[in-house]
């Protein structure tokens, strides 16, 4: 029986289990022989996909060369006609075909496209960062008050400010995100401690700031450039009585510039760690005396935190769309008030009044690219306080508060000039610079060389905000520009 049960048992199991590994090795070999099939299907495509972008590649190449360059050179640049070729290869085979649309992994996107064909960030337009900020300064003894002719004898030479800041970029990888090199910009506020509360005050900046990468030094580390721009509250102005030693501030609320070089270190996925160096200047814009300003250089550390940044931001270059060069013409109107000095018996006195300033700016500028355009300037300007005099001597009038002025007449108080300009082009903002001189004046003190520095904020596509600050010699307070304008035949393209 047990024999029988032995020789029984494997026929058995043989007729029971053979169906079904006979079943199994068939779904093992159509499963295999349909991988293949895929494999070639793609390896097919891409080479079809290849060699057609290929030719085509090198039959553009060489027409244009017939067309533009002489036979004699056709021979030197074939090479190009093949990288174009493997390029228009490359992406044919990669981005078309059935076997680029069967190689796609489970969750849906293809292995083989580059990496600028892969979100690095959720799918919106901006990524978002919040940062907080250290910067110990050491300040310039630019006058008396500053070098120790304060209240405790000492020099004031330290400033130390916290600043915490929101800022938003292009999505990484994006068109506008590689045509400006990763820039963000934001909004900040900072608190300032310059050890003498009593006779400075503790101000508080708010200010716009815009960065941006200058170089990659390895893929996790960058060189970046950024400035500040804002108001600070909280000063303790001059005073004759109260704070009479304080003869650098004039006024509560100040102008706020820096300008910093750092390296930014991407230490975490979310989170960068950057140090540098800062610039930072306060004064009021000549207008309200005295205005000496505070200069400062020191360094600076933070740490931001990315929102949504799910990879590197390190993609690979690519081709950026051609920028169609133009020209446009910018219209500006602005105005501003200003104090000015006026001398009597040989010294320079602060004048009783404050005056008005208005004028027009009127710029054709050539757009050379994304970020740079240049040109020259039409420059209409009413200064109220030109060509203003004493109408006495102090020895006649007893007290600056008595000085009376005279009023030279409102055409020896406008000018129009012509200036050399350039404005560095960013999202949001503009920098420009402006070198000129009056042509048309009566003299005076409008017979002048002056120097601008803006910054144009937009608003919409073509309308935008001007501040800007006016120079004589370099060196000579003249005015601030504040106001409005618009460009005309604007081509910029539209990024998303």
């Amino acid at each position: 029986m047990n024999r029988r049960l032995r020789i029984l048992l494997p026929l058995l199991l043989a007729g029971i289990l053979g169906p079904g590994i006979q079943v199994l090795q068939a779904q093992t070999a159509a499963e295999r022989d349909s991988l293949n099939v895929d494999q070639r299907s793609y390896e097919a495509g891409y080479r079809a996909g290849y060699k057609a972008g290929y030719d085509a590649g090198r039959q553009s190449a060489t027409k244009s060369r017939r067309t533009t360059e002489p036979t004699a050179q056709l021979q030197t640049q074939t090479p190009t006609g093949c990288r174009i070729g493997q390029a228009s290869g490359r992406r044919s085979a990669t981005s078309t075909g059935f076997g680029a649309r069967s190689a796609t992994n489970r969750t849906g996107t293809n292995p083989y496209a580059s990496a600028n064909d892969r979100p690095n960030t959720s799918g919106r337009r901006f990524m978002h960062r919040l940062s907080a900020e250290f910067r110990p300064e050491y300040i310039f003894p630019t006058n008396p008050f500053l070098e120790g002719e304060n209240r405790t004898g000492q020099p004031i030479d330290l400033s130390l400010s916290g600043h915490f800041r929101y800022s938003f970029q292009f999505r990484p990888g994006s068109t506008p995100d590689r045509i400006y090199g990763g820039a963000c910009q934001g909004l900040g506020i900072a608190y300032y401690d310059f050890q003498r509360p009593d006779e400075l005050g503790n101000p508080v900046a708010v200010y716009l700031f815009q960065g941006a990468r200058i170089a990659r030094l390895a893929p996790r580390l960058t060189f970046d450039y950024e400035w500040n721009f804002g108001l600070s509250f909280g000063w303790v102005p001059y005073d004759p009585e109260t704070n009479p030693n304080n003869k650098m501030m004039g006024s509560k609320i100040n102008a706020y510039l820096n300008v910093d070089l750092l390296l930014k270190w991407r230490i975490m996925r979310e989170v960068d760690l950057s140090a540098g160096i800062a610039l930072t200047h306060f004064s009021n814009g000549n207008t309200k005396y005295p205005n000496a300003g505070l200069n400062s250089i020191g360094g600076r550390i933070a740490l931001a935190y990315n929102f949504g940044r799910q990879s590197p931001e390190t993609a690979p270059r690519t081709l950026c769309p051609d920028f169609p060069r133009h020209v446009s013409y910018d219209l500006t109107l602005f105005g501003s008030w200003r104090r000015r000095g006026i001398e009597i018996d040989g010294k320079q006195y602060a004048a009783p009044d404050a005056y008005t300033v208005v004028g027009f700016n009127f710029a054709p500028m050539y757009n050379f690219g994304y970020k740079f355009r240049a040109g020259v300037s039409f420059d209409g300007v009413y200064d109220g306080s030109a060509n203003v005099i004493s109408d006495s001597s102090l020895d006649t009038i007893g007290s600056l508060d008595d000085m009376k002025t005279s009023d030279p007449g409102f055409i020896r108080q406008i000018a129009l000039g012509l200036s050399a300009r350039a404005e560095f082009v960013m999202p949001y903002f503009n920098i420009g610079i402006g070198l000129g001189v009056n042509v048309l004046h009566k003299g005076g003190d409008l017979r002048s060389f002056y120097q601008i520095l803006a910054l144009k904020v937009a608003v919409t596509r073509s309308s935008y905000v001007h501040i800007g600050y006016s120079l004589r010699d370099f060196h000579m307070p003249n005015f601030l520009m504040l106001g409005v304008g618009y460009r005309f035949n604007n081509k910029y393209p539209r990024h998303r």
